[in-house]
């Protein structure tokens, strides 16, 4: 039998990537006992940077946001996603 369920009203920790953050994203993360990592791959003037998800290794883009889950987990989610789901906790 299908059912309906509506999600549980969670408050999370996010952060939005920035060039000018990565550091921020490394203590945090650091700061959390992740067992996720920020990879920042570097080749001459091109870089690339990803995150060690459960799902395995996601590319992030400048203004992707990063997303603390529940179970302390790090992921990324693209901004136009992230606005259609969450809202600001006032």
């Amino acid at each position: 039998m299908i059912e309906k369920y509506r999600k549980l009203p969670i408050v999370l920790e996010v952060i939005k990537f920035t060039m000018d953050n990565v550091e921020e994203i490394r203590d945090w993360m650091i700061l959390n006992d992740s067992e996720h990592e920020l990879i920042v791959s570097v080749s001459g003037s091109w870089f690339e940077i990803a995150i060690k998800t459960l799902e395995g290794e996601m590319n992030i883009s400048e203004n992707d946001y990063i997303i603390k889950g529940v179970g302390g987990e790090f992921y990324p989610c693209k901004p136009d996603i992230f606005h259609k789901t969450f809202e600001v906790v006032k």
